[in-house]
């Protein structure tokens, strides 16, 4: 018997005398309510939750779904995951339905299965619009209606077009093998990488055109914020805002062919560029009907590759206990020292410990 807000806030009382259907009525959604006599093999499905199932139907078991505010959540990744559809009955009860202060864990669980599981995560959203529950995220809530330029977008707002992404994304998750630590800081990244248009978006009479200059920088504190309403995980925190910081960058970069240098400056600061390829690709595939434009993510891939800066950052040749064996002593100057060496490794100017030393002892 629920008590009070929260998910903790529940009285028990057990009764063995239940039925199957009593005891049912308390699940969440009716494909949920299935179950099997492991004697028997019976199947016993009180809800008609197999009768949804073959429908593709999301349906809420019965008045309780309410006790648990988790369960709107639930929902969002079930259709997102499954490729259901949910019933309008189900609809209108989440939308009588509230947060409730749940613990951001819990949330963000939810949200994380979304990510690495949905095969339709553009569904799961849509759920959560339809039921009203988006304006607990403001960041994504301000996407919808913001307008974009219909030649360059014209799947939509930028709403519409964070949806083609990420169910892009999905797809490209799948084919290339579920990885469930990566696919949470990609997805993330797609999910949020135009989060700064809202605040960047304007008319330019010039041009004639709809533009949102600057949107990608914007976009970091917005995604800093909604990350950290979720999630307390530092790895989250540091990897996913350089992301969208620098979404747009391999296009620009294969565009000027950027030199050795530049691209193990990328490396460093995003520290997988393999993640930053993913998240571009879903971006490029995110404005049907226009097609993906593969070669510039291909060029840099190679790069990266040729460079052993795909999937890490370059890590520091020269480092303090060197400085030390040279007879320097820690300090300021110390840091500068490190901080230049790093710089000169970087451009290409040593690639050993013995040219690193050499570059030392020359400055």
């Amino acid at each position: 018997t629920k008590l009070g807000l929260g998910h903790r806030a529940f009285e028990m009382e057990h009764d063995p005398t239940l039925t199957i259907g009593e005891a049912s009525a308390r699940r969440d959604f009716t494909v949920n309510a299935i179950y099997r006599d492991p004697l028997t093999d019976e199947i016993l499905d009180p809800w008609n939750g197999r009768g949804d199932l073959r429908k593709r139907i999301l349906r809420h078991v019965s008045s309780h779904f309410v006790e648990d505010p988790l369960r709107v959540l639930r929902g969002m990744q079930f259709v997102a995951r499954f490729d259901l559809d949910p019933a309008p009955e189900t609809i209108e009860v989440c939308r009588g339905m509230t947060p409730e202060g749940l613990a951001s864990e819990r949330l963000f669980g939810e949200w994380a299965k979304l990510l690495t599981q949905g095969v339709k995560i553009s569904k799961g959203l849509n759920f959560l619009r339809n039921v009203g529950w988006v304006r607990y995220y403001p960041e994504l809530e301000r996407l919808i209606g913001c307008e974009q330029d219909p030649e360059w977008h014209p799947e939509g707002d930028v709403w519409n077009h964070t949806l083609c992404c990420l169910d892009a994304f999905a797809r490209e998750r799948d084919e290339r093998g579920r990885n469930a630590v990566e696919d949470l800081v990609v997805g993330l990244a797609v999910l949020c990488h135009d989060f700064g248009k809202p605040a960047c978006t304007a008319f330019d009479p010039r041009r004639g055109r709809i533009r949102s200059l600057g949107h990608d920088e914007a976009g970091v504190e917005p995604t800093l914020s909604f990350l950290r309403r979720l999630t307390n995980e530092e790895r989250l925190l540091k990897e996913v805002p350089p992301l969208v910081r620098l979404h747009m960058r391999p296009f620009a970069m294969w565009k000027d062919r950027s030199s050795d240098g530049a691209i193990r400056r990328l490396a460093a600061k995003v520290v997988r560029i393999d993640r930053l390829i993913r998240v571009a690709a879903a971006d490029d595939a995110g404005r049907p009907p226009f097609p993906s434009e593969p070669e510039p993510l291909r060029w840099l891939a190679e790069q990266a590759e040729r460079l052993r800066v795909a999937d890490s950052a370059p890590k520091p040749i020269v480092q303090g206990r060197d400085l030390i064996a040279l007879g320097m002593k820690p300090g300021v100057e110390f840091g500068r020292i490190l901080k230049a060496a790093y710089e000169a490794q970087l451009d290409g100017k040593f690639s050993d410990l013995k040219g690193g030393i050499e570059y030392v002892q020359g400055t």
